[in-house]
């Protein structure tokens, strides 16, 4: 199991820490720290809100409505807390520089696992496809098989269009993701021309 991105008692701190650069909704507040994580981590509503209450609670932060929404700015006595713990501020940075490190190695790791299975799978894929073609080939006139060709390449392209859209449509699309998408369709191409070949 993966350390926690954040020791116990930092996201509390982190949260002041943004907050003293001005007022914040909470949505903002979880958009700076995903920020700040380059996308890798993405702190779920039900981690901060209730961080951000307690804080309410202990007088450290001041909340204002702002037509459905909440505005949260830090108090007085949330600098007083900041000020003096400026050192464990400075601890909680070098923490999340470690755990930024320790999410993009984890993530090129599986990026690397998930890219050996697609080859695998795009070179079975491949075989299969001349085996069928060769079999296929005696009996099936030219036109149906570009058809289906292309058919093929429709659904594809509009399948991951859709996947990519139900994604962007809660959060955004990670350069991960994004770099995953370059690889896998350059692969795919090679394969698929060495196929035709």
């Amino acid at each position: 199991m993966a350390p926690p991105v954040f020791a116990h008692g930092a996201l509390r701190l982190y949260l002041l820490a943004l907050l003293e650069e001005g007022p914040k909704h909470g949505y903002e507040l979880i958009r700076a720290l995903s920020d700040r994580f380059g996308g890798a981590y993405s702190p779920s509503p039900g981690t901060v809100y209730p961080r951000l209450s307690k804080l309410e609670e202990e007088g450290l932060v001041l909340t204002r409505a702002e037509g459905r929404r909440t505005l949260y700015s830090v108090t007085e006595a949330g600098l007083a807390e900041l000020d003096a713990r400026r050192g464990d501020l400075a601890d909680v940075e070098e923490d999340i520089a470690a755990s930024v490190h320790r999410l993009a190695d984890s993530l090129r790791t599986e990026l690397k696992a998930t890219m050996r299975g697609l080859r695998a799978d795009l070179a079975a894929t491949a075989e299969t496809a001349r085996h069928t073609a060769r079999r296929a080939a005696a009996g099936a006139e030219g036109v149906g098989r570009l058809a289906e060709a292309e058919m093929l390449v429709q659904a594809f392209r509009d399948d991951i269009r859709v996947e990519l859209r139900t994604h962007t449509a809660t959060r955004p699309l990670s350069e991960v993701t994004l770099e995953t998408l370059r690889t896998v369709l350059g692969q795919a191409r090679i394969a698929i021309r060495n196929s035709l070949r």
